[in-house]
Formats: C-alpha cells, structure tokens, sequence
C-alpha cells in the first residue's frame, strides 16, 4: 500500500475538509475527491501545494509538468541571461557635425580639382562638368520626391537641364529663362501620356526640380562665359567652401542657439556668424586680387554669398525633412548625395553672377 505523509495530509484536510473520509482506508480517496484546480496537470492539484512547506526531494518530479510550473526565465528568481547584442559593424566614428570627416574632405578634394582643372585648362569642359552635375541631381531630386508619390518625367527634365546650361553659356541669361520655360511646358505634356491621375503632383514635383536645379545651376555656366569667367567661377566657389568651413568650425565649437531647429538641428547663430565672418574676409580679398576690386565691396560680396548659402542649406533641409529622408542619395561618401553639396552652391551662384556682373563691370 503506498505510504502517505502525515504532515500533507493534515494540510489538505485543513484546505479540502471534505475531501476524502479516510485516507488510510482509501490510499487514493483524497487525491480523487478534492476538487480538481484550474491547473491540474496529471493529477496534481495546485492549489493543494504548499510550496513553501513542500519537500521537493520527495516528490516524484516526471509527475508534473515541470516547465509549465516554472516559467523558462523563472525557476525560483532565477532569471535566464540576456543573450549578448551583436557587435555593431565598425565604422569611422562620426564627428559632433555628423558626418564622417576624412571621407567628406576627401570627396570635396576631389570635386574642387575636377572642377578647377576644367576651369584652367579648356573652359569648354566647364560646361561638361556642369550639365552632368544638374543632371545627377535632377536625378536625385527626383528619385526623393518617390518618397511622396510623385512621379515627375525624368528623360524631359534631364534633357531640358541640359540644354538650359547650354543656352546659359552660349546665348545669355534670356535664352537660358527660355529654356526653363521649354522645360516645364515638355514636361506638362510629356505627363499626359500617364494619365489625370496624380498628374497635378507630378506637374509641380516637375516645375520645382526644373528651377531649383538646372535653372539655378545654369547661372555657373553664365559665370564662366566672359573672358575672366573662371576667376568668377572660383570666386564663388572658394566663398562658398569658406562659407560652409567657417560656419561649420563656429558650429561645433560656439554653436549653442539653434537657428532654425525644426528644420535643420544643428544650424546655429554662432555659426552663422562664423560663415559670415570666413566668407567676407576671402570675398574681400578674393575680389580685390583677382578682379581688382576695392575690398569693401568683396565685403559686400562675402557676407551675400554667405546668406544665400545658409539659405540654400537650409532650403534644402526642408525638402528634405518634408518628404523624410536624411540624404538625398548615397551616392558620395561622407556627404550624402550631390544634392548634398550643391545646394548652397544652386543659390550662390545667382547672387554671385548678379554681384559681379555689376561690381566687376564699374571698375
């Protein structure tokens, strides 16, 4: 006859009164009779346990159901180690601006003395490198606004960016406002075939990517035109870098009053102080020993360049942060997409060709 406890006996009598008349008559009366738990796994009453009393080296542990007792991550406080995260993937550390700075110099390297060999050595390879640049970011201009749902024809933008710097370079500012004008009507009616739905997006998406990047862009090809184009060239160019390195250097080590942080965080007033600062300083000497300026108009000349600049930077980021996305592409390391690094540049340029167009021709 199988041996009961005394002691688990007179626990469940004290719970089940009326469990089981006489468990010495009846060895399996009381298991049988008292009423069956929620959990009853195999016979064994949960409710009927007391765990804290209850001698575990007499049980018969194959009798239950040990890991439906005992959740996985807790047997008796004891919980599982958390597994170890895997290693993220190694990467040069990012600095207080965010970018990857021996890669972003480099690629800036780069372009600076693609660009300055064709000014220097054949002129006509100015325009090259131009039309390719618009139509790389007319690309990823368009190619972002996909993240709207809009659908803007590329092959008539690309075709109409390029024959817009053309015009710029050979005929003259009216003939390049033609082409924009050329460009947009194309595009309307090159939309069409796709049909009305959608088409009042699309068409907007079009007109925005044809002014904010071939027409701006084509007044670099206007800069290059007269005899002393590439000294004009340079000097925007050169402003334009002094501008982003001096804002950028002010930024990181002043910059704590954010200048417009709901559209770009990390534009400060220190830095903006910092780029207007570089900016007139090299546009005062810039303008006077290349183009024999007197050094308070290159004054004039840096401190315009430099807000166009951090208008074009900031006119970019809130594209940018409306269709939300970072870059406008990877295509460069450490800047993001040419985009990137044309958008001070696109509203520079304007400015620049206006500026020396009448300071330049007074002197």
């Amino acid at each position: 006859m199988p041996s009961i406890d005394p002691a688990r006996y007179g626990r469940h009598r004290a719970r089940h009164p009326d469990a089981a008349p006489d468990p010495y008559v009846d060895d399996d009366a009381w298991w049988r009779d008292a009423p069956p738990s929620r959990d009853d796994r195999d016979g064994y009453d949960r409710d009927a346990y007391d765990r804290d009393a209850y001698d575990r080296d007499a049980y018969d542990h194959d009798a239950y159901d040990h890991d439906a007792f005992y959740p996985a991550d807790d047997h008796d406080g004891y919980r599982d180690p958390e597994p170890a995260p895997e290693p993220e993937p190694r990467t040069a550390p990012p600095t207080r601006a965010g970018r990857n700075l021996p890669a972003a110099i480099g690629v800036g390297v780069t372009l600076g003395a693609a660009v300055i060999a064709a000014l220097l050595f054949w002129r006509p390879a100015f325009l090259a490198v131009i039309i390719v640049a618009m139509g790389i970011g007319t690309w990823e201009m368009s190619r972002a606004v996909r993240a709207n749902g809009a659908r803007p024809p590329l092959v008539p933008l690309l075709v109409g960016g390029a024959v817009m710097c053309g015009l710029a370079w050979y005929a003259g500012p009216s003939a390049a406002a033609v082409g924009l004008l050329v460009t947009i009507l194309t595009t309307l009616v090159w939309r069409l075939a796709d049909g009305a739905a959608g088409y009042h997006r699309d068409a907007m998406a079009a007109t925005l990517i044809a002014v904010y990047v071939p027409y701006l862009g084509s007044f670099a090809a206007l800069l290059a035109a007269p005899a002393d184009g590439a000294k004009r060239v340079l000097i925007m160019l050169v402003s334009v870098v002094l501008s982003d390195t001096g804002g950028y250097v002010a930024g990181v080590f002043f910059g704590k009053h954010p200048m417009a942080p709901s559209v770009s965080p990390k534009k400060s007033w220190e830095g903006l102080v910092g780029s207007v600062i570089a900016t007139a300083a090299g546009g005062a000497l810039l303008l006077y020993f290349l183009l024999d300026v007197a050094w308070w108009w290159g004054l004039v000349f840096g401190v315009a360049i430099a807000a166009a600049g951090v208008l074009g930077d900031l006119a970019e980021s809130l594209v940018k942060r409306d269709l939300g996305i970072k870059d406008m592409s990877r295509l460069l390391p450490g800047h993001g997409g040419l985009m990137d690094r044309l958008d001070s540049i696109l509203f520079a340029a304007p400015v620049a060709y206006l500026l020396l167009s009448v300071l330049a021709s007074t002197t």
